[in-house]
């Protein structure tokens, strides 16, 4: 949607779909924190081993240096809109 450079401080903003199951693997940003919408999708996201619900409306935050995956625990899509901030 939004790219690097399109907005100040703005590192992404985007999309994602995720089928049943689907895990968008254990990872970190040492200068970015990452914001997520669930849009659609019953899921869960890990930050720094903590499990955190993600359901239609939800709105969470990784930090800069957090550990964060998600996963697609339901039975449907899964859909989230998300944006990093680079600090």
């Amino acid at each position: 949607m939004l790219k690097g450079g399109d907005v100040p401080h703005l590192a992404m903003f985007s999309q994602a779909r995720f089928g049943p199951g689907q895990v968008a693997g254990a990872h970190c940003h040492d200068q970015m924190c990452e914001v997520f919408f669930v849009q659609s999708g019953q899921g869960q996201i890990r930050i720094n081993g903590k499990r955190l619900p993600l359901e239609p409306g939800v709105c969470v935050v990784a930090e800069p240096g957090e550990t964060h995956e998600i996963e697609n625990t339901g039975s449907s899509e899964m859909v989230l809109t998300y944006f990093g901030i680079k600090v």
